[in-house]
Parts: C-alpha cells; structure tokens; sequence
C-alpha cells in the first residue's frame, strides 16, 4: 500500500469568524463534529499511518529571514491506501468538510531520492 499526506483545511478568514462565536454556541458543533469525526475514524482505522495533529501557528522561512505567518492548514494526518484515487475516496463526505469553505488535500509521499 502506498503511503499519502493528508492536509485539512479551512480559511482562516472562516477559523476567524468561528471563534468570534460565543463559547455555548460554539461547544454543540463541536461536539457533533468531534463525534462524526471518531466514528469515521474507526470505520476507516486500518487506512490510518500515523492518525496526525492539529497544527499551530507558523513560521515563514524565506531567502529574507524568518517571519510569522498564517495558512490554511489545520491538521495533518498519514493514511495508506492501495492508489490515489482510493485515498481520496476515503475522505468524500469526512466531517471536516461540514465546515465552510473547508478542503483536504491527499498527497502522495515519496521518498527524497524518488521525486
């Protein structure tokens, strides 16, 4: 089976909105969602590489130094599937897309010495 980095994400124009929401109001969908979330992860656990992380803030690295930056990436996760296409099947309908404007990418990973 090959390996895939998988990205979730959401604008952060929308993450912003999100947690102007006052903190009852905001408590119910994620739970909901949190729930939703674990009963896809056991349906799809023997998918699951490394079961991933949220993601903080970042840091820019560029030719002019180091700068604090702000993406759309909100959590990363490693799956392993028989072919891309079979990846991507396994997150059509994933809760995460429940929020606004939210994507995942899955990307397949290579080892350095084969890109």
């Amino acid at each position: 089976m090959d390996k895939f980095l998988v990205l979730y994400n959401a604008p952060v124009s929308v993450v912003d909105e999100w947690t102007k929401k006052p903190a009852e109001e905001r408590k119910g969908e994620e739970s909901k969602m949190q729930d939703a979330w674990q009963k896809w992860m056991s349906a799809n656990a023997k998918n699951m590489v490394d079961k991933g992380a949220g993601v903080g803030k970042p840091k820019r690295v560029s030719s002019s130094g180091v700068a604090d930056a702000r993406n759309d990436i909100m959590l990363y996760e490693i799956v392993q599937a028989d072919s891309h296409d079979a990846a991507t099947k396994l997150f059509q309908g994933h809760p995460h897309l429940g929020i606004p404007q939210a994507t995942i990418e899955i990307m397949p990973l290579r080892a350095m010495g084969s890109m």
